[in-house]
């Protein structure tokens, strides 16, 4: 039990108020300690923590590995109180060669590859930092940069890196904060620091300037980057655009004409295993029926081999559809969020994350001199004490010997410092600053002597160490007091790193390729398909087939038990073919889809969504600038241009519009200039075909007024040529007088003439 004295205070807040603060407090978490990097640096802090720890594990380039769960169990105890899966998957990450240009870890053991599969667990793997991430952490030791307790406040750890290169162009970064996100693509190191370079010299350089230099992102992929100049710069001045990277492909010859393409570079972060299967489906559904087949041969390198249908295909014409339906080409996009200055987002050109870069270089150089000069100062103070001790070293070795307090003693004694019976130039020796007592600190340095030391050699030693100090003292003064010698120095270390990383080398040599390309042409669907003759037969039950060749369309064909023909026609691997549904959609079929002949062929509903409900109205072969009549049984219609007809699609392309009870009645070539209709109840109605509306898709418009029952039949034709119908034994018979039925759209008509077949339908 406890005193009502001791229960905590209750405070009362609106609740807007107090969920506002609580997520602006979680907003500001998530920006500045998780998801955007920091300018300077390029890191986000889990990645800063990881290589702090690897770097406090003496996890050196030279020396051995350590157990990966080591590691992220060491971040996560020390600096990053997170899961250890989310530590050791970004550790992972800066290990993978394909997802960083400049991997900044060096794992043994399975860190995952570029199909998508994950690292082995981090008890199976091991690592240890590369050499181009030491010099991210050069110069910690020496003050370059600022401090921060950890979250327990047991321990410390950096702000930032000191950060010898641009690490956040080099290598990229992306990451979603709260309302804003960053998107960073990799870059040439060596091009960002011919880049630094030209800011050196020249600090108002121009954004043009700096893209001669950086031309444009450099994949760990590879790829080939086909985004405009003029874009490429855009993006760079504003920090925001898209960049268009294609695979690396090239054409293989077989002999005997055949020939193979292979592809040997794949766009930055597709994974391998989802573009071959994204390429066989392509071939499963023959959406792009150029391509036959897909290999993946791939080992340590990319190779997918591509095989073409014909020989006669063109390898452009292939690979231009295979852009735009798969991820052989893909757009990156540019989103330079960052933390300029540690704190504030922004988002920021490529000058300006530049600037940002130089500007913390120049600082860390600064920091780095003055913590020297420090350091400078205190081994002159006992390099200085030192000497007067060898310039007294009687007295010295006298009082050590005998004084109580030998410490006191020296710091007390006024000390004589020139050299007693010098004799030639090589025996004077410049005196120590400060004549007189000795400090503390000299009379600590003296009291710690070895006697091994008391040699003139030592001596010597001293004072030409003493001398090397005050010289570089003088150099730092000058550096510390001259801009232009700073930058200068800052030129001399990105040059230095340069060489070491730089385009001579195999890590640092430019991996993703530009080309000029336009926009792919929409190719015509007949230039990618062999052009063969076949005969199209499609049963009542809606089985479907196509044989080769135009074969007699009364030959004995078979069926399915209970089945029988309902279509054949002749047509060419290169036709598309419409099936026009009873529901009023239309749907597409490729002529050189549809399933062989030796069969029985295959349903048409596993190839279009066609409800089972709906039945197959007609088969139309698809001729571009043709006018089709289109009406329902409920006598309803208007002329459709051939181009609305075409699905594009599984689900089909809705045209017509039923009620229910109503189904699609036919779809004829609209040619001449009347329209005949007739019905169930045999009244037949002639009209001008230019009363029909044309639509792409509805209802239409009252074709024939029926009392009972609908419309059984329509044609299209000339006036003057008037309508053929064939009469039983097969005779032909041709009425041209038509006055007696012609009347305006929708009238009722007039019983069709003697001899009309009985099955209400012209032929």
């Amino acid at each position: 039990m406890t005193d009502a004295d001791d229960e905590p205070a209750l405070t009362f807040e609106p609740l807007s108020r107090a969920i506002g603060e609580r997520y602006l407090t979680y907003a500001l978490s998530t920006i500045m300690h998780r998801a955007l990097p920091d300018a300077r640096d390029g890191l986000k802090p889990v990645h800063r923590r990881i290589l702090y720890a690897m770097r406090e594990l003496r996890l050196s380039p030279t020396g051995g590995f350590r157990k990966s769960a080591k590691i992220s169990g060491d971040v996560m105890g020390n600096y990053h109180p997170h899961g250890d899966s989310a530590i050791y998957d970004a550790m992972a990450r800066l290990a993978q060669d394909f997802n960083v240009r400049y991997p900044l870890v060096d794992g043994q053991g399975n860190f995952g590859n570029i199909d998508g599969d994950n690292p082995a667990a981090s008890r199976y793997t091991e690592a240890r930092l590369t050499a181009i991430a030491e010099t991210l952490m050069e110069g910690l030791a020496e003050n370059a940069v600022d401090f921060r307790p950890n979250y327990d406040g047991t321990l410390e750890e950096p702000v930032v890196m000191p950060a010898a290169f641009p690490n956040l162009l080099a290598n990229g970064s992306s990451g979603i904060a709260v309302g804003m996100a960053t998107n960073i693509p990799p870059h040439n190191l060596h091009e960002l620091i011919d880049a630094c370079q030209l800011m050196i010299k020249e600090p108002e350089a121009t954004d043009e300037q700096i893209v001669e230099l950086v031309p444009g992102p450099d994949f760990p992929t590879g790829g080939i980057i086909v985004e405009p100049k003029g874009t490429i710069l855009e993006a760079y001045r504003t920090g925001r655009g898209a960049f268009r990277v294609r695979a690396k492909w090239e054409k293989e010859d077989l002999g005997r004409g055949n020939w193979q393409i292979v592809v040997t570079e794949i766009p930055y972060q597709v994974q391998k295993s989802k573009l071959i299967e994204r390429l066989a489906e392509l071939i499963q559904t023959r959406k792009i029926p150029l391509l036959a087949d897909v290999r993946d041969e791939s080992a340590d390198d990319i190779r997918i081999v591509l095989e073409p249908r014909a020989r006669t295909v063109e390898p452009d014409m292939l690979m231009g559809m295979l852009f735009k339906n798969s991820d052989l080409e893909t757009r990156f996009s540019l989103n330079m969020n960052v933390l300029i200055d540690g704190r504030t987002p922004k988002v920021c050109s490529l000058r300006e994350v530049l600037r940002a870069f130089l500007d913390h270089r120049r600082e860390v150089l600064v920091r780095r001199s003055e913590h020297r000069m420090e350091k400078i100062d205190h081994q002159l103070e006992v390099l200085d004490g030192l000497i007067t001790a060898f310039l007294n070293l009687d007295r010295v070795i006298d009082i050590i010997r005998y004084d109580e307090a030998p410490k006191r003693a020296l710091m007390a004694e006024d000390w004589d410092v020139k050299r007693p019976k010098a004799t030639s130039e090589a025996d004077y020796i410049s005196p120590p600053e400060g004549v007189g007592a000795l400090s503390e600190v000299q009379a600590e340095a003296i009291l710690n002597l070895r006697l091994r030391s008391l040699r003139r050699l030592e001596e010597l030693e001293l004072i030409s160490e003493r001398d090397a100090l005050r010289l570089e003292r003088e150099e730092l003064i000058g550096l510390l007091a001259t801009p232009a010698k700073q930058w200068k120095t800052i030129g001399k270390e990105l040059a230095a790193i340069q060489k070491s990383f730089g385009k001579a080398t195999a890590l640092g040599a430019r991996r993703s390729q530009f080309a000029e390309a336009g926009e792919v042409e929409d190719v015509p669907f007949e230039a990618m398909i062999e052009r063969e003759p076949i005969t199209v037969i499609c049963s009542k039950m809606g089985w479907i087939r196509a044989m080769k060749g135009h074969v007699a369309l009364d030959q004995d064909v078979k069926f399915k038990d209970g089945d029988g023909p309902r279509f054949i026609f002749h047509a060419e691997t290169t036709d598309r073919i419409v099936l026009v549904g009873s529901n009023g959609r239309f749907y597409t079929l490729i002529g050189a889809n549809l399933p062989g002949g030796r069969g029985m062929g295959e349903p048409v509903r596993l190839m279009v969504d066609l409800p089972n409900e709906a039945e197959i109205t007609d088969l139309v072969i698809w001729r571009p600038g043709e006018k089709w009549l289109v009406a329902s049984t409920a006598g309803d219609g208007f002329l459709l241009p051939s181009e609305e007809a075409v699905a594009q699609t599984r689900a089909g392309k809705a045209v017509l519009t039923v009620k229910e009870g109503v189904r699609t009645a036919l779809v004829r070539k609209a040619t001449g200039d009347h329209v005949a209709v007739v019905g169930d109840n045999r009244k037949m109605l002639v009209f001008a075909l230019s009363e029909l509306p044309e639509m792409g898709k509805g209802k239409g418009v009252r074709l024939q007024k029926y009392k009972d029952g609908g419309l059984s039949d329509a044609i299209t034709f000339a006036l003057a040529e008037g309508i053929a119908w064939q009469l039983e034994g097969g005779r032909n018979r041709r009425e041209t007088d038509l006055t007696e039925w012609q009347g305006a759209r929708a009238g009722v008509g007039r019983m069709a003439p003697r001899g009309f077949p009985r099955d209400n339908r012209f032929g």
